[in-house]
């Protein structure tokens, strides 16, 4: 009797604890549509199946094979893709039509209460089909507390490569202190404000001690900041050079805001990574980082929005507005000629998130092919955000469909390689695995 007591209380064990182990294992999913695309070779293919196992992608291809009792969601005529990524945006606020109204809003409200504006621009964006973005540029570590409240679920937004404070010179666009001394103190390192080599390596080991996974600076003066030429070099080359070499010395990317001609010259030349804007450059300019690897980040629909919202802006911007408008495009035609590595960033919160996918078809009608604006917004993109510098190697998690990969997926209505516009309305998005538009 004992030994039979003891065998049955072996099958008990053994059969909770298969069932505890089947009750923990994670999810299945199917994803099917009439079409998939190759972010790398940037060709669609039909009869598109991608199979997701917790957060993971575990198949991908017409043939995989669909596991027993898993959940399959057939999205139709539909392309899957990579989640998009925004290489350029700026979580922490929007800028109002009313530029006189931002203004006040922006010296009026707390960081908590801004914040809670992030997390509702982090889900616009993230319900946008963009799973991934690049945050280049708050104040008060806002960008830093909405990226750990979207790693930890507490809010739901895209993941987050985010750079804190913008680093840059007394009186240029990363000032952000526009009120006089005997009103509010200046800004400093802590805040990203820097004069002379010491105190820009200070900036950058300040951004980074508060968890910065990027570095941004501001080679050149801005559109929509009232005190600087938009095309002036606001840093010194040794300036130019600390910052971008202590950024890698702790293996950390860094994005250069230039929009003037020289001022991208220089920061080339410090070795940053990527070019923001690029308005004003020239063409041995552009064919330089064609040469060295450096990635444009365009942000074309920025510079349209300011062009036909210059009339709400104070004189002083209402000019750079409108010649930044005039030559972004043109410059972008070039680059796309000369070859230069392009990753898509809209500089979203100029204007408002949620349009991100608005950057496309300004690509298109600039030249780029639809398959290559894609690509732009998913595999290049990630190599950016994720890649390790000097080491091709190391793949990024995301922008690819590949197994192994984070699940983070997309499906656009119809064949986008035929209406580039079909980015805009996405039927169904997942992020690691959790699906947040068009869940069935």
């Amino acid at each position: 009797m004992r030994i039979l007591a003891f065998s049955v209380c072996l099958l008990c064990i053994a059969f909770v604890g298969a069932t505890s182990v089947s009750a923990d294992a994670p999810q299945v999913v199917v994803l099917k549509a009439a079409h998939i695309f190759d972010s790398v070779s940037g060709k669609l293919a039909d009869h598109g199946v991608v199979v997701v196992t917790g957060d993971t992608i575990t198949a991908v291809g017409s043939d995989a094979a669909i596991p027993a009792g898993a959940k399959v969601v057939d999205l139709g005529d539909a392309t899957l893709m990579p989640g998009m990524i925004d290489s350029h945006v700026h979580l922490d606020g929007q800028f109002e039509e009313n530029w006189y109204k931002g203004f006040y809003q922006d010296q009026t409200r707390s960081p908590a209460e801004q914040a809670l504006y992030g997390s509702l621009y982090a889900r616009e964006t993230l319900d946008a089909g963009f799973t991934s973005v690049r945050d280049v540029g708050s104040t008060d570590y806002i960008a830093a507390a909405l990226s750990h409240a979207i790693d930890a679920g507490v809010i739901e937004g895209p993941r987050m490569i985010f750079s804190n404070y913008a680093i840059g010179s007394t009186g240029g666009h990363a000032d952000g202190q526009d009120l006089p001394p005997n009103v509010a103190p200046p800004y400093g390192p802590v805040q990203g404000v820097c004069n002379g080599p010491e105190e820009c390596r200070a900036a950058v080991r300040y951004q980074m001690k508060y968890g910065a996974t990027v570095i941004k600076f501001m080679p050149s003066g801005g559109v929509l900041s009232l005190s600087d030429p938009v095309d002036v070099p606001e840093l010194t080359q040794d300036e130019m050079n600390a910052i971008v070499g202590e950024a890698h010395t702790w293996h950390r990317k860094v994005a250069a805001h230039c929009h003037g001609d020289l001022a991208a010259k220089m920061a080339v030349q410090a070795g940053v990574d990527s070019i923001e804007h690029g308005t004003f450059l020239q063409d041995d300019t552009l064919k330089e980082m064609k040469a060295k690897g450096v990635y444009l980040v365009p942000t074309l629909y920025a510079s349209y929005w300011v062009g036909q919202k210059a009339d709400t802006y104070p004189p002083a911007i209402r000019e750079k507005a409108l010649a930044a408008a005039k030559q972004s495009q043109l410059m972008f035609q070039h680059a796309v000629k000369i070859g230069v590595p392009i990753a898509f960033g809209t500089d979203s919160a100029v204007e408002p998130h949620g349009l991100d996918a608005q950057e496309f078809w300004l690509m298109t009608k600039n030249g780029m092919s639809p398959a290559d604006a894609l690509m732009a917004a998913t595999a290049r993109a990630a190599d950016l955000l994720y890649g390790k510098r000097g080491d091709p190697s190391v793949k990024p998690p995301v922008g690819t469909l590949e197994k192994g990969k984070w699940a983070d997926i997309v499906a656009l209505p119809g064949n986008p390689l035929q209406d580039i516009h079909a980015t805009e309305h996405p039927v169904f998005v997942m992020k690691g695995g959790v699906c947040y538009v068009g869940c069935k």
